[in-house]
């Protein structure tokens, strides 16, 4: 599968069964990723609920990614992990890369910063992430990386390119537009009140770039 579409992000939620089914909602409507990501639970419920979202990504064709977690994403068997700033193992990237492996999918997050992607290109990183492209209610005090630098980073690495923070149905098509492979939306999806139907929309944003 193509790293390109929709990646649904996780709430941090401690209730299992609410948290599958607003994920459900959102494969329904098309999204082709998850990023699993809870900060509050502990871990055996995090194991559960990774464990539960891999069985409702496989189910419906989708990739689960780990959040901040390689040791997780390989005890479970997800699709790779997403990692942040010091996530890695021994803060090496080329740890992380070493024990996914070469079939899982490694993203790195490089918030404004090409030196990052550089790093993190040069360590096997299958996607580069940048943001917040915008105010985030997710993250507040997020640092901004503008527009352009999706561009740059596409043409520097040669890597896919994904884009998080604040991102909305309304400003998507200018993310998708300067570059963005993949879009990581949280709480303008989950807040929805059709999680379907706004999963749906954003996927359409992506097949109209394609026809």
């Amino acid at each position: 599968m193509k790293l390109h579409g929709l990646c649904a992000v996780t709430l941090d939620d401690l209730l299992l069964p609410r948290l599958s089914a607003l994920v459900k909602a959102a494969l329904d409507g098309g999204a082709r990723f998850v990023q699993y990501r809870n900060k509050i639970a502990p871990r055996p419920l995090r194991r559960a609920q990774a464990a539960e979202m891999l069985r409702i990504c496989r189910a419906a064709g989708a990739r689960l990614i780990i959040n901040d977690d390689v040791w997780l994403a390989v005890e479970i068997g997800a699709d790779g992990a997403h990692l942040g700033r010091g996530d890695a193992p021994g803060g090496s990237l080329l740890a992380a890369r070493e024990a996914l492996g070469p079939k899982r999918i490694l993203g790195v997050s490089c918030y404004n910063d090409l030196a990052m992607g550089e790093e993190a290109a040069r360590a096997g990183a299958d996607y580069l992430a940048f943001g917040s492209m915008f105010p985030s209610r997710t993250k507040p005090a997020a640092v901004r990386a503008p527009l352009q630098l999706l561009g740059e980073a596409k043409r520097r690495f040669g890597l896919p390119v994904a884009a998080i923070g604040g991102i909305t149905l309304d400003n998507a098509p200018q993310v998708i537009d300067a570059g963005a492979d993949i879009l990581a939306v949280v709480s303008d999806l989950f807040d929805a009140m059709d999680i379907k139907t706004r999963a749906d929309a954003y996927q359409r944003l992506f097949a109209t770039e394609q026809a």
